[in-house]
């Protein structure tokens, strides 16, 4: 697991060094850096993916690696976009932009050359110089940013739709969802009759197969949802639609997605996304909350406290007091360890420098501190309306 995120000049971040847990909780308010945090994850992600973190320049017949800015994870631009805003360049010195991460098994660091124009930024330093790449499943390392099984889904999620994208190498092969859950309706139709691996993330009133267990947790957002992912005939194109339980009998209509409640298609990602959670393997989720009720958020903090218990390590980014109660109450009734849970809470000074703050959970569930602006918003309405 990677217990450390070290960020030096890169956006948000002149410094910062982030603990990690197997399941950490990034909260603040908007433009304070819980994004940075994830995207030099998924920039890391991405160059390895592209076979640019194993060397650099510096060794005797390696190739010069870098950090792709712009790929299929993460879009930044170019250099002058991701530098931090208050690096002094007066003095004439090349800045780098540096991430580091740490493991049990030792501390793995890179440093990029800036260019202002530049949207491939060559790495200056790498410790050590060779990263394990993506290859198979048995190839499973600490470093769970680059195992099998990797998930990144963004807070700007794929909207309903008539029809989503059929793609054998990202659904089948890789068995990626994209960052938008583009390919979550591809991936759910052909792996639809697989188990669900972990009996910690299977939902009481289901089976073990994955669109059993896909449609009961998404009941805990619309009650009776049924699910149905299928392929149109001499396209690259799949279909999804949902039809919903009667008088405990199917309507005989099956609906479009762009003819249900908004919250349905732009939550399935995050639902097989946990579901399909691996040992070793690392989920970056944004916004789960994002369009679903009050319930239905807490019944997603649940899944994703059982995706980390099922092994995976899990970050999230959340503005829901809903998320954090449901980590909280994981905690409480032992789904969860109160040691693998990190939470931290982002905010930007009155001078723009980022404050991180992190509260530990009890095993009650219970916290260490609520620092100002920390999910009081409501006790703060609520003592000015019995004011």
């Amino acid at each position: 697991m990677i217990d450390r995120l070290s960020i030096t000049n890169f956006k948000a971040f002149a410094s910062a060094n982030i603990p990690l847990g197997h399941y950490t909780l990034l909260s603040g308010l908007n433009s304070s850096g819980k994004s940075t945090v994830l995207q030099a994850i998924a920039l890391l992600r991405q160059a390895n993916a592209a076979g640019l973190l194993d060397d650099y320049g510096d060794y005797p017949d390696s190739r010069p690696g870098g950090l792709p800015l712009n790929g299929e994870l993460v879009e930044l631009g170019t250099g002058q976009d991701i530098l931090h805003e208050d690096y002094d360049t007066k003095d004439g010195k090349n800045p780098e932009i540096g991430f580091g991460l740490g493991t049990d098994s030792g501390s793995y660091e890179w440093r990029a050359g800036y260019g202002r124009e530049d949207d491939l930024l060559s790495l200056t330093f790498c410790e050590p110089p060779t990263v394990f790449r993506e290859a198979n499943p048995e190839d499973e390392t600490d470093l769970t940013l680059f195992n099998p099984g990797f998930q990144y889904l963004r807070a700007d999620r794929i909207n309903p739709a008539a029809t989503y994208p059929r793609s054998h190498e990202m659904s089948v092969r890789r068995g990626f969802l994209g960052t938008r859950g583009e390919y979550t309706t591809d991936y759910l139709r052909h792996y639809q009759d697989r188990a669900v691996a972990s009996a910690r993330l299977h939902h009481p009133r289901a089976s073990p197969r994955l669109l059993d267990q896909a449609e009961a947790w998404m009941g805990e957002i619309c009650p009776g949802v049924k699910i149905e992912a299928t392929a149109i005939e001499q396209t690259d194109l799949v279909r999804l639609g949902f039809q919903f339980t009667r008088h405990r009998r199917l309507t005989t209509n099956q609906r479009r997605p762009t003819n249900v409640g908004f919250g349905l298609t732009y939550v399935l990602p995050i639902v097989i996304a946990c579901l399909t959670a691996q040992p070793g393997s690392m989920i970056l989720l944004e916004n789960p909350e994002a369009h679903v009720h009050p319930q239905g958020q807490s019944a997603m903090a649940k899944l994703t406290c059982a995706a980390a218990a099922a092994g995976a390590q899990v970050i999230v980014e959340t503005h829901s007091d809903h998320i954090l109660n449901g980590v909280r109450l994981s905690v409480k009734r032992g789904l969860l360890s109160a040691g693998d849970v990190r939470l931290h809470y982002f905010q930007r000074d009155a001078d723009g420098i980022i404050e991180i703050t992190s509260p530990v959970i009890g095993s009650d569930g219970m916290l260490s501190h609520w620092p100002p602006g920390f999910f009081d918003e409501w006790d703060r309405s609520l003592d000015q309306l019995l004011d």
